[in-house]
């Protein structure tokens, strides 16, 4: 006969065990923290994107004499390897944990609105393309991102791009 009473010595054991990705433990990070990082990565881009453009402009001048052209292809392979090394870094950071560069620097990343991981394809696709697209349209490109930066203002301080993603900007 069995003895109902015994422990079952072949049952798994038994724990509490809490959920990991636990909503309710996310901490919003502040428009003040959204703003700063949006300013900071507009900086990068345009600190590693001027140089580019002005190889490109001092280059097709015929203004150039054999001297300031040498001169001016190294300041230009400079500051194209300073944009691949910038593209590069903000992949490894928005894969491995949800945060552009200056994201990172001011402590902040993006997750999903569970509280896992955001991917990279959802980042980049549903954050920055759609975004990026509403944004372009002629005559109401100025009217979508209005509405996108208001809506900053609500409970979970979610912008209109991270509504489409089902992402929050939270304390890292």
């Amino acid at each position: 006969m069995i003895d109902q009473d015994a422990p079952n010595l072949y049952a798994p054991p038994k724990s509490d065990v809490a959920d990991a990705n636990d909503p309710t433990d996310l901490v919003y990070a502040t428009r003040m923290e959204r703003f700063g990082a949006y300013l900071l990565d507009w900086f990068l881009k345009i600190v590693l994107v001027v140089p580019l453009i002005a190889g490109v402009i001092l280059d097709v001048s015929d203004l150039l004499n054999s001297e300031t052209k040498m001169f001016t292809i190294l300041g230009f392979g400079l500051a194209g390897m300073g944009v691949l090394v910038w593209i590069g870094l903000t992949v490894y950071f928005v894969h491995r944990n949800g945060q552009s560069i200056a994201k990172r620097m001011i402590g902040i990343k993006v997750v999903r609105t569970d509280g896992s991981r955001a991917s990279l394809a959802r980042i980049f696709w549903l954050r920055n393309v759609v975004n990026s697209l509403a944004g372009m349209m002629p005559g109401l490109g100025w009217l979508y991102f209005l509405v996108d930066s208001s809506i900053i203002f609500g409970g979970k301080q979610q912008c209109l791009h991270d509504m489409i993603a089902d992402t929050l900007v939270v304390k890292a």
